[in-house]
């Protein structure tokens, strides 16, 4: 199914709900009917808008939105221990998640209430709290826009990084994801060695998918708002990854600074929210926009916001991190 919209407005179709409008935006359901669409039209400027919850607007876009809308979930293997899922693109991240707990399926429970479609994990390799979606995705299934034909790349050919992929590389304004295969497993394989996990799943009763499950969303819960309340990306910016002596230089001067190695690596990731917090902007508001006062990480529009004053907020708050620091924080939410 292919449904064309032309003069949309894109408030409810952001997380952040700033008011912007599209020129058109396209809606499918299939590969099908993306051929269908680009075969025809060639747009020269397009854009993939999944649930809106890892984007910034900041003008009004005068191309073509291309919108995925197909939710279904299908087993397509099972041999008793290992169990592949096949997801259409436009599916709901946490209902995804929330199917998998109810099927005793473990994989997925540390990546609880992500605000995201399914199509859209594998772009930023979404994570949280010890886990990755690449983790577990055995395959992606997209349409090249070029080629107008339906391609399926393997974990290895995704490439898969921290918040990076080949989607946000060579295939950049290429490729539409339109299903994502995932590998769950029967045989438990607990998670619990970040932040308050463990001590929240053992007050719960122990490792189960359930715990976990509610241990997770208890804690995002307790710090992040939510996003049909007060219009916010979640984290704003990606946690910085620097070089074992720039980080043994930051720890002598803070030694409280959360570190965390990268295995494998001589390379470490800092906690940008932490950098933030020692930044004393942990709470900061700035007329209709501010930092979240329980997660620095995340930005906030206070009512009324415009992405022009989010990105006003953003870069000042990254000019205080590397002014402090020297160290130079990213955003991790698309800006358009």
């Amino acid at each position: 199914m292919k449904r064309i919209f032309n003069h949309v407005d894109l408030t409810d179709r952001n997380s952040f709900h700033v008011k912007q409008s599209a020129a058109t935006l396209v809606e499918f359901s299939s590969a099908d009917d993306l051929a269908d669409y680009f075969s025809s039209e060639r747009p020269s400027k397009w854009y993939v808008l999944g649930a809106g919850n890892n984007i910034l607007f900041t003008r009004d876009y005068d191309g073509v939105l291309i919108s995925p809308c197909g939710r279904e979930v299908s087993v397509i293997g099972d041999d008793g221990e290992r169990v592949v899922v096949r997801v259409d693109a436009g599916a709901d991240w946490d209902s995804l998640v929330e199917w998998s707990v109810k099927h005793d399926l473990w994989g997925l429970e540390n990546l609880s209430l992500i605000p995201s479609s399914v199509g859209a994990a594998p772009v930023q390799n979404i994570g949280a709290y010890g886990a990755e979606a690449g983790d577990t995705i055995i395959a992606v299934e997209y349409f090249d826009v070029r080629s107008l034909a339906a391609v399926r790349l393997s974990n290895e050919e995704c490439r898969f990084g921290y918040r990076d992929s080949i989607f946000k590389r060579e295939l950049r304004g290429r490729a539409v994801i339109t299903a994502v295969e995932f590998a769950l497993s029967r045989k438990p394989r607990p998670n619990l060695g970040y932040g308050d996990v463990a001590r929240e799943v053992e007050q719960r009763g122990g490792a189960t998918l359930a715990n976990i499950r509610e241990a997770i969303c208890s804690i995002r819960r307790h710090k992040l708002p939510d996003p049909a309340v007060t219009g916010n990306a979640g984290s704003f910016f990606k946690n910085p990854i620097v070089g074992r002596a720039v980080a043994e230089r930051l720890l002598a001067e803070y030694p409280d600074m959360p570190v965390y190695p990268i295995a494998g690596s001589d390379r470490v990731k800092l906690a940008a929210g932490w950098l933030i917090d020692r930044c004393g902007l942990k709470g900061y508001r700035a007329e209709r926009v501010g930092v979240h006062d329980r997660q620095a990480l995340v930005l906030v529009n206070l009512g009324g916001a415009t992405g022009g004053d989010v990105m006003a907020l953003a870069d000042m708050i990254c000019r205080r991190v590397e002014e402090r620091f020297g160290i130079r924080i990213e955003p991790e939410v698309n800006v358009i």
